[in-house]
Formats: C-alpha cells, sequence, structure tokens
C-alpha cells in the first residue's frame, strides 16, 4: 500500500513514521513533509503543487499526484486542508482518504458551529454566546463585569486562526481590547470578525484523541478513542506567558483515571458520535477532544477535526496496534471491531523551539545533534520547523522546530530521559520548558 501524508509538521512527521512500520506500507510520500521525513525509512518528500493545500487548484494537482502515483491512502494532517474541502474533492475523485468532509470539518473550522452543536447533542460544555455584532458582544461583556468578583471570560475567535484565535480576558478593558482587535481591526482576518464569549473554566486540560468511521445512511457509527495525554500550551514553566502551538505534551494523563474516562465517554463521545450520524456528517479519519477537568467532571473546551500536535508525538508512539491497518478499518466501516494496543508506560515529548518563539524569531541555524547521546535515552526526534540542508544536515526552519519524544516505564522516568536527550541538542537561541509533564 502506498500513502500520501500531507502536512509538514511534527504530527506529520509521527504520522508517518508510524505508517511506515506498517508491513502492509511500502511507500509513504509526504507532501511536502520537512527535515525530519526526509530520512525516514520508506518515506520521501514530494513538493505540494502551488504550495497551499487549503487552495482548490492545489487540491485538484495533489489529487493528480495521489492518481498519478498510485496512492492507495491519503491522511491529511493540519486543519486548513479539511475545513477547505479536500476530502470531498478527493472522494469525488474515487480516491481513498482519511478526513472529515466540509460539512463535518466544520466542528474545527467554525467554533460557533461547534458551540451550537454541543448544546444541541447534549455535550458538556461551558456556556457560551455567539456574536457578529461588536457592540452587542461588548454590551455582554460589560454586564458580565458588573456581577460582583466575575470570573475570566473567554474570547474565541469562530474561524481558524493557527492557535491565535484564544484570549483569556480578566477586565472589561481587556474584553474590549479583544474585540475591537478581532471584529473591528480584523488582525486575525475573516476568522475573527465573528466570536464565542465563553465561560472561564478552571482546572486542568486533557486531550483525548481518536478514531472516527460514521458514514450517512450507514446505521453503525463509532468513535474509538485512544489513550489520554496533556498537551502545555504556554510558553513558560508554570503555565506563564503566551499561548503557543504546543510546548509539549506527555501520555498518558497521569491523573486522567477510569472514573473520569467513563464520564468522558458518557457525556462528551457518545453524545458527540449521536449527533455526527443525526447531521449526517461524513466523518472517516480522527478527532480531537480538548477537555477540562473539574469536580471530577470532564467539560469539552473545543474539537479539533485531526490528530492533535505535539499530543501526536507523545500518543503515537504508544501504539502497538498497526497504523495502517487502523487507517483501513476507519474507511471499511469495520472501526467497531478494531482493538487497539498501547505500549505500558508513558512518553514525554517536549517541544523545542527557537529563540523568539512565539514573536518573532530566527531562520536558518543549523541544528548539531549528538547522536550517540541521543541513542543512550531511546528517544525520537520528531521533526517540525526543520529543513534538511546540502550537505545532509538540520536547519532551522521555524518557530516550533522538534519535539524530542521519549518512553519511560511510567512518566518520571519518560520525563527524565526526554530531558536527558534534549542535551544532546544545540542550536542557536534553543529554548523549551522544562517542566512537561509536571505542571
Amino acid at each position: 500500500m502506498k500513502v500520501l501524508v500531507i502536512g509538514s509538521g511534527g504530527r506529520e512527521h509521527a504520522v508517518a513514521w508510524k505508517l511506515a512500520q506498517s508491513d502492509k506500507v511500502t511507500r509513504v510520500l509526504v507532501a511536502p513533509g520537512n527535515g525530519g521525513t526526509a530520512g525516514e525509512a520508506k518515506c520521501v518528500n514530494v513538493p505540494v503543487p502551488g504550495g497551499d493545500p487549503a487552495a482548490g487548484e492545489t487540491q485538484e494537482a495533489l489529487a493528480d499526484l495521489a492518481r498519478q502515483e498510485g496512492v492507495d491512502l491519503t491522511v491529511v494532517g493540519p486543519e486548513a486542508p479539511l475545513a477547505a474541502g479536500i476530502v470531498d474533492r478527493f472522494r469525488a475523485a474515487g480516491l481513498r482518504i482519511l478526513g472529515p468532509g466540509k460539512n463535518a470539518a466544520r466542528l474545527e473550522a467554525s467554533k460557533g458551529f461547534a458551540k451550537s452543536f454541543m448544546e444541541k447533542y447534549g455535550v458538556r460544555a461551558a456556556r457560551s454566546k455567539t456574536f457578529t455584532d461588536p457592540a452587542a458582544a461588548l454590551e455582554y461583556t460589560t454586564e458580565h463585569f458588573a456581577q460582583d468578583n466575575p470570573p475570566p471570560l473567554v474570547v474565541k475567535a469562530d474561524g481558524l486562526a493557527a492557535g491565535k484565535g484564544v484570549i483569556i480576558v480578566l477586565s472589561r478593558g481587556e474584553a474590549e481590547d479583544a474585540l475591537d482587535a478581532f471584529m473591528r481591526k480584523g488582525t486575525l482576518g475573516e476568522a475573527g470578525r465573528t466570536v464565542v464569549l465563553e465561560d472561564h473554566l478552571a482546572g486542568r486540560e486533557v486531550s483525548i484523541l481518536a478514531a472516527v468511521s460514521s458514514v450517512p445512511g450507514n446505521a453503525g457509527g463509532t468513535i474509538l478513542p485512544f489513550v489520554s495525554a496533556r498537551d502545555h500550551k504556554r510558553r513558560f514553566e508554570g503555565g506563564r506567558g503566551p499561548n503557543t502551538g504546543g510546548m509539549g505534551a506527555i501520555a498518558p494523563a497521569p491523573d486522567f483515571t477510569a472514573a473520569l474516562r467513563e464520564d468522558f465517554r458518557s457525556s462528551i463521545l457518545e453524545p458527540t458520535l449521536r449527533g455526527i450520524k443525526q447531521e449526517g456528517m461524513d466523518y472517516r479519519g480522527f478527532i480531537f477532544f480538548g477537555l477540562m477537568v473539574r469536580e471530577d467532571r470532564c467539560f469539552l473546551l473545543e474539537y479539533n477535526v485531526r490528530l492533535g500536535d505535539p499530543e501526536a508525538q507523545a500518543v503515537l508512539p504508544l501504539l502497538e496496534s498497526d497504523l495502517g491497518d487502523l487507517c483501513l478499518s476507519i474507511l471499511d466501516g469495520s472501526l467497531g471491531d478494531f482493538s487497539l494496543k498501547w505500549r505500558p508506560g508513558a512518553v514525554c515529548a517536549p517541544v523545542v523551539v527557537a529563540g523568539g518563539y512565539p514573536d518573532s524569531y530566527r531562520k536558518g541555524d543549523p541544528i548539531t545533534i549528538n547522536r550517540e547521546d541521543l541513542a543512550k535515552t531511546g528517544a525520537r526526534l520528531f521533526i517540525a520547523g526543520a529543513a534538511g540542508s546540502d550537505g545532509g544536515g538540520l536547519f532551522t526552519a521555524g518557530g516550533r522546530v522538534l519535539a524530542v519524544s521519549a518512553w519511560g516505564a511510567d512518566g518520571d522516568a519518560a520525563q527524565a530521559r526526554a530531558y536527558e536527550a534534549v542535551k544532546a541538542l544545540r542550536f542557536n537561541g534553543m529554548a523549551f520548558r522544562r517542566d512537561i509533564g509536571r505542571e
């Protein structure tokens, strides 16, 4: 089986690496890939015609590539091409592809739609309201902060905003600034013209990745959850500083108990599947549940319609099942009979970033890797913002440069190995959090 993976980040590197382990997979094309996927067994990087997989003409070119190369299965990594309808385009061309159709992708592409879906189908979540009028949104925040000891309020851009569309505000003034930036000044483009104002929930965040197989008209439908994980979004230790695309993850989340998993199943997973089926969504791919756990109950913060990043870099190394087989079971409707097998222990995956991230940062710095020291830890590097050089080395090409993914018999052992592995890396301005899995 020849597989095409669309994307260029650490998640796509992890997916390509895991697919390449399958006996059924003979070749993995990664479009466009990065400096890490270029060096993986069975993997080869291919350019994305036109450059932007969310653009219609580029999607047509990718479909042509899949036909010309005899690709048997395409896996889409990032959200933008899914929201733009690449799955519908491929399926109309008779090509097998993993991901939600455009209709289902609205669960991530529109926060307002997602919140309406949660309310309609009884998915436990924070109270919220959606606004298209800046004056009405400001009036809502004024009333909120006029209360005695008002809690924080979360301002969310409705559309895709590359991790920059969520602001927690503590006062009416902060809310006014956020609404002005999103709705009037258009700092996020059309993504912020509509906003969701949501009650802030304090607690412990947990990520659940899962496989989904639901086809309109078919009686069955399955969401099969993976082991839990925890992403650390804030830039600095102790959960301080600006939000980022993710400074690292650990799997499983050490405090996500069997009781919480059952609560998640009954209050979030099952009503989500019911909604997907009743809305007639063609959803054959992956889903991400971003949870907040408080008072021994799970609340849904958001859906993503693909695997999380960097959670995938912590979860996939624990997966003992064949990822190729899992993908095929999603497509052929047998996911309900698929038995996921997981390696005991834990994986810690701190992310190493360029100096200055998430603000302006340097690019083009060579990355030195002491391969002997790295091998002693058993850790793997999943490359995100790094490209290959003509001499065979790597240089920085993005803010989140790579994840260092290490297994251990428990969380403490995994953390120790991961941070020992980080010592084997060097580049100018290199930075990372030292508390991944401990916050």
